[in-house]
């Protein structure tokens, strides 16, 4: 209501009615309950602030009001910042709000909010703020949890725009404890082998569950065991099932979701879950069948597609199965982190059975090797569109020529950078390929590799520490990869000069926000959401986790576990990473219309086709990769 309008006028009703209006246009008023949208109405003010008229500034104390913008632009800009650039500033507009932070915790603001054009905003007090929150569990989630909350309503709205495909199949995100629907069928280890397959045939069951006497899950025997551990090995049925069974079976608590149970099959190969409550005791069982009805795509489909192809088209098939699947689960609203699992756990069973294939053309019988992938196959964050980042570590035996291991390592690798081609993953422009001997390699040359840029950090060489630093061992030798990892993270440690010549390479790219507009957009009006979105994210988690001697190679772990040893808080983490997966998902919404991988401008997105809450996000990210850059900004005294 406005200040100047006499108690108990007419037009009192109207205006707050007014008010009601606005707010519903925007999140998290259009979810707020009833009675607390009522309270904020009927207690905001409607000020006018003119064209560079400051609203609140560190130097006014702690806010007594809570402002959101009704019209204009607001510019926020930090503290102590001698020079307003994109990265010391941001432009707030309607539906918008400050400053939560410091009126949440009553202390003084550390921006400085100045109405950037003649603007409105609605205030409350303090004490009014505060009893808002107080009232309403929405409102609460929003200013404690700000992105998480905006997230949240995104992935709604998105279930609603496929809200006739979400109909058409139940949803990826439904717990396991609803999908297990009768009492489950258990032996103990003492039963003997022949009772416990009699009742699997008399109930048509496709494994057996071995448990404890406080009916814990012990172990699993499954029909596909059959062949090989019983009949084939002349197993004595009258022996007990403890003796064959596998131990320690996959299982996953009933809360966790039907999505849980496809990356977890999806990962390992394996058909069946056990579900299991609070306790950890057996509730019941979940199979690829029961998922099957989840999705028209079947997860078994695919995997059983791809573990058994007997050539490259069936690959093929299989590689488009994966990309129909992922959008399935992207009309369901699932987050961009499982998503990114759920596609890489995928094409990595694509690549292992894409070099199994290859393995029966070439002999490397007596090789040790393992096959590298690098950049976002190597963090885990495989979109929809990624080209090949590959290649091989491998071991020469003592007194022996390496040369010809080499070339016939190489000739492998082309069989395999070809195959991969052919199933959707492009070639390397820059030839970042194990067919490049450049990148066909003895520990001892990677070492000497990466230590050559480490001593020497020129562009190019920070260009390939951005790339070649976030590898993994896909197939072969894991324990090759990780001696190159510990290696690789004691050398990094004791070299300050290399690590803050990094951060000034991460630097180079600002957040695209604008001091005026939303965002600072390039000539064609797009933002491309891989170089000035996820990279700002990438690289500095690449950087920290160096520093802090992290050795996972994804982004989100890297910053979970660098940040902890850091003693940054969870909440603060959670804000960012969220981002993160923020944009992520953009570039997988974005991507899944295209028909091929790495199609021109499939990282590129005009914010103006984005509804006004992914805007808002959109914008809510770029803030949280700015604050991530100026913890590296400080940390280096840049």
């Amino acid at each position: 209501m406005n200040a100047d309008q006499p108690a108990g006028a007419p037009a009192t009703d109207l205006l707050v009615g007014a008010s009601t209006d606005f707010l519903r246009n925007f999140s998290p008023f259009n979810r707020m309950e009833a009675e607390a949208l009522a309270f904020l109405a009927g207690h905001a003010v409607l000020a006018f602030h003119p064209r560079g008229a400051d609203i609140l500034t560190p130097e006014m104390g702690v806010p007594r009001h809570f402002y959101i913008v009704q019209r204009g632009k607001v510019q926020a800009r930090q503290t102590g910042a001698a020079v307003v650039t994109e990265y010391a500033s941001l432009s707030l507009g309607p539906g918008e709000c400050f400053p939560i932070g410091a009126i949440s915790a009553r202390r003084p603001s550390t921006n400085a909010y100045t109405a950037a054009e003649d603007s409105f905003c609605y205030q409350i007090g303090a004490d009014e703020f505060l009893q808002l929150m107080q009232m309403s569990p929405v409102f609460h989630l929003f200013c404690t949890q700000y992105i998480a909350s905006l997230l949240t309503q995104s992935r709604q709205q998105l279930q609603t725009t496929f809200a006739q495909r979400a109909a058409e199949q139940q949803t990826m995100t439904t717990p396991l404890g609803q999908l297990v629907k009768k009492a489950p069928v258990f032996v103990t280890p003492e039963t003997s082998t022949r009772s416990a397959l009699e009742q699997m045939e008399l109930q048509r069951l496709g494994c057996m569950v071995v448990v404890d006497d406080e009916r814990h899950p012990v172990g699993v025997l499954t029909q596909s065991d059959l062949l090989p551990r019983v009949i084939l090995a002349g197993f004595d049925l009258s022996r007990p099932i403890g003796e064959l069974m596998t131990a320690n079976p996959h299982q996953l608590a009933a809360t966790a979701s039907a999505y849980d149970a496809a990356l977890e099959m999806a990962t390992h190969g394996v058909r069946h879950l056990l579900v299991v409550d609070t306790e950890n005791r057996l509730k019941g069982v979940v199979s690829e069948r029961d998922l099957f009805a989840l999705q028209r795509i079947s997860l078994r489909q695919i995997r059983a597609g791809i573990e058994n192809a007997a050539d490259i088209a069936a690959l093929q098939r299989a590689s488009r199965d994966i990309r129909q699947l992922a959008l399935n689960l992207i009309a369901q609203g699932i987050g961009a982190e499982q998503l990114t699992q759920f596609i890489s756990a995928l094409n990595d069973a694509l690549t292992r059975r894409i070099i199994g294939l290859a393995l029966e053309e070439h002999d490397l019988v007596g090789i040790d090797f393992g096959w590298i992938a690098f950049g976002s196959e190597g963090r885990h964050e495989q979109t929809l569109s990624t080209d090949q980042d590959n290649g091989i570590i491998w071991r020469c035996p003592e007194r022996q020529d390496g040369e010809p291991i080499r070339r016939r390592l190489i000739a492998f690798a082309r069989t395999v950078n070809h195959n991969l081609a052919a199933c959707g993953f492009p070639l390397c422009k820059g030839n970042i390929m194990a067919s490049n001997p450049e990148l066909c390699l003895t520990p001892a040359e990677w070492k000497s590799r990466f230590g050559a840029w480490i001593r020497e950090p020129d562009p190019q060489a920070l260009l390939n520490a951005s790339i070649f630093f976030d590898f993994r061992v896909l197939y072969g030798n894991e324990h090759l990869g990780d001696q190159l990892r510990s290696w690789l993270n004691k050398t990094v440690k004791g070299n300050s000069a290399f690590l803050r010549m990094m951060a000034v390479n991460a630097l180079q790219v600002m957040p695209p926000l604008g001091r005026i507009r939303d965002f600072v957009l390039e000539d064609d009006g797009c933002i491309d959401l891989k170089k000035s979105g996820a990279r700002l994210f990438v690289d500095v988690a690449r950087i920290l986790a160096l520093r802090t001697g992290v050795d996972s190679s994804s982004t989100v772990q890297r910053l979970r576990q660098a940040s902890a040893k850091m003693g940054v808080s969870t909440e603060e983490v959670a804000a960012i990473i969220d981002g993160f997966h923020f944009i992520q998902l953009l570039r997988l919404r974005a991507q899944h219309l295209e028909t091929e991988h790495d199609a021109p401008g499939d990282n590129r997105i005009d914010p103006d086709t984005l509804n006004e809450l992914d805007r808002r996000i959109l914008k809510e990210a770029f803030r949280q990769a700015r604050k991530l850059q100026l913890r590296l900004k400080l940390d280096y005294q840049l």
